[in-house]
């Protein structure tokens, strides 16, 4: 069965300020629950600002996201920072007007101040968004309305026509809506002589939506950076910002007699001082009690020294301003203000802001083992034998793991056998929250995966994946315990790993759901001829830049066994399955593509 998915989103500034007055978002939520058969619903709150709206309706309408539906909540009135409406209306494609106006007659029943309300809707890509007014009762009332027409929309919107009259009679016998995965490949039956896999085998997206759906996040990340306050002022106290000399500011310019000498890190002095007197102090160092500005050394001059060498008299050469040079206390960051002005999830920004706090951790990140299985296998620190390869998908996924902050605490290399398996994995899952497994997933004699974690009481969710390279690629839980099991072959272990286990790892992490996966671009294809595979196949290419836009090159033969072809590789390049209309793919041709790396532009031209 494949998932069908919303987006929420309560635009308002208020609520953005404080998430427990949103009223209409969490209505929202709940009532596309009731009316749905579960359905997965990723919420969000957005304060008013058009910019920000378009930018996030874009993303979320992007076909790889995978999204039905968008309802939006608020910012559809008369007010000067309602703007959601024009922000929608240059993401959308299709404006589906009627649907608008459906619904603004249905509210002028209810009220006459629904003609207050400019909401519109429309289609951006495969993805209906819809604005709803801002109140609660609005928000029902316009679902109650909609709710009814959405199945048909949506297979619409995917082709689905089909289904459209079994919709309507699930609709009306349960109020609820199924949407059947109708999967074209074989799969077991049962019988001795079928040889095929028992798993279905699932698209894309809806394997990610499975996956999502079944991790539960150990916390709400955006909830958490949002609402942190600092527990302390930056700087805890008056700072000098620049090297020079401290004193009163109702003192005039002229010679001063040097009382001591100030560092970073030094106590605060709290004796008073005259007019004539001053402290020589440095960058970042502490102002004595009595003083409220600081001259730079660049405006002095020194007129005299002791015998010890110390400064004794200089000469102030400007006139003295009252918070000249000086960081109030609490001048970067007010305690109990919100240390996050903006949502940024980077390591880097999050780990040092913290840092700056006094605060050591954030969330505790997943516990993780990779093991690698096979009887051929070497290790690197091995000498060759004639019969046997190099163990490369450990490291492989070591180095992954490590590059997106998510390091493992275990590796391992397994033999192809079943108790060694077995014994191996029970142990393992009472030490990690995830296990991620390459080899043995396939239908070999000696591919014990999912047979082990049959026996260990997991369920199976993904078995099979209509992708190239990666269709083995497998997904199982039990209670709190996640285990990937990527195929063998290492371009396939390098692909899934990038699109299924890094954004479920991030999600776990407390990630919201549109940042987990890599980001996806638009790149103009450079090679001549690319015959398309019945599957969607994700290739690795290079970028170059020219004159602003991005091209890419595949790196060389693509077989899933060629790890060679990692090399150079920025992105990975998402090609259609073949069609009748389109066999292959051609120079020109404009495809979307996942992002790898950090730095991912090859050159410039």
């Amino acid at each position: 069965m494949s998932e069908i998915v919303f987006a929420v989103l309560t635009i308002s500034d208020t609520c953005h300020q404080d998430s427990s007055k949103d009223r209409s978002g969490p209505r929202l939520v709940q009532l596309l629950k009731d009316s749905f058969a579960k359905p997965l619903v990723f919420k969000e709150i957005i304060p008013d600002d058009r910019d920000l709206i378009e930018n996030r309706l874009r993303q979320l309408s992007r076909e790889d996201v995978g999204i039905s539906a968008i309802f939006t909540t608020g910012g559809t009135g008369f007010a000067p920072r309602d703007v959601t409406p024009e922000a929608t209306k240059q993401v959308l494609d299709k404006d589906c007007s009627q649907l608008s106006m459906a619904i603004a007659l249905h509210s002028l029943e209810k009220t006459k101040f629904a003609a207050l309300s400019r909401g519109v809707c429309g289609i951006a890509g495969k993805t209906l968004i819809l604005n709803f007014p801002g109140s609660e009762k609005a928000v029902v009332e316009c679902f109650e309305y909609v709710k009814d027409l959405l199945p048909h929309a949506l297979h619409l919107l995917n082709n689905d026509s089909a289904l459209v009259l079994q919709t309507h009679k699930d609709l009306q016998e349960d109020q609820g809506v199924h949407l059947h995965h109708s999967c074209p490949h074989k799969t077991n039956t049962g019988a001795d002589a079928d040889r095929n896999s028992p798993f279905p085998m699932i698209q894309v997206n809806d394997a990610l939506h499975i996956i999502m759906k079944t991790i539960r996040p150990q916390k709400n990340l955006k909830k958490f950076l949002l609402e942190f306050e600092s527990p302390v002022d930056i700087p805890p106290f008056k700072a000098s910002i620049k090297d020079g000399y401290a004193m009163k500011s109702s003192g005039f310019s002229g010679s001063k007699k040097v009382l001591g000498y100030i560092a970073a890190g030094d106590p605060i002095f709290a004796t008073d001082l005259e007019e004539d007197e001053c402290f020589k102090i440095n960058t970042g160092a502490p102002l004595p009690e009595h003083t409220d500005c600081v001259i730079q050394v660049e405006d002095t001059k020194l007129l005299r020294c002791k015998k010890d060498g110390s400064e004794d008299l200089v000469e102030i050469l400007v006139e003295p301003k009252k918070d000249l040079d000086v960081r109030s206390s609490g001048y970067d960051l007010a305690k109990n203000s919100k240390l996050f002005p903006s949502l940024d999830f980077s390591p880097v920004v999050i780990n040092s802001l913290l840092a700056s706090v006094g605060e050591s951790t954030l969330l505790t990140k997943p516990s993780i083992a990779v093991i690698s299985t096979g009887n051929e296998l070497l290790s690197p620190q091995q000498p060759a034998q004639s019969n046997k390869i190099y163990d490369s998908n450990t490291t492989l996924l070591q180095e992954l793991l490590q590059y997106f902050n998510f390091p493992a605490q275990i590796t391992q290399v397994l033999s192809d056998d079943f108790d060694e398996v077995f014994e191996t994995l029970a142990q393992m899952f009472k030490k990690v929250d995830f296990i991620i497994s390459s080899g043995g997933v396939s239908m070999g004699d000696k591919d014990y995966i999912k047979p082990v974690l049959a026996k260990l009481g997991f369920q199976i969710h993904v078995g099979r994946v209509n992708m190239k390279p990666g269709k083995p690629m497998t997904f199982a839980s039990k209670e709190s315990k996640y285990f990937f099991g990527l195929p063998g072959n290492p371009v396939s272990a390098f692909a899934t790993f990038h699109l299924f286990v890094l954004p479920a790892l991030r999600w776990f992490n407390g990630w919201p759901y549109g940042k987990c996966m890599l980001p996806i671009i638009e790149v103009i294809l450079d090679n001549d001829k690319l015959s398309l595979d019945p599957r969607p196949e994700y290739m690795r290419a290079s970028i170059t830049s020219k004159s602003g836009r991005l091209h890419a090159s595949i790196t060389g033969n693509q077989i899933s066994s060629r790890l060679q072809s990692i090399v150079g590789a920025d992105v990975l390049v998402h090609l259609p399955a073949h069609a009748e209309d389109k066999p292959d793919a051609k120079k020109g041709d404009i495809l979307l593509a996942s992002v790898l790396r950090y730095d991912f532009i090859t050159k410039y031209e």
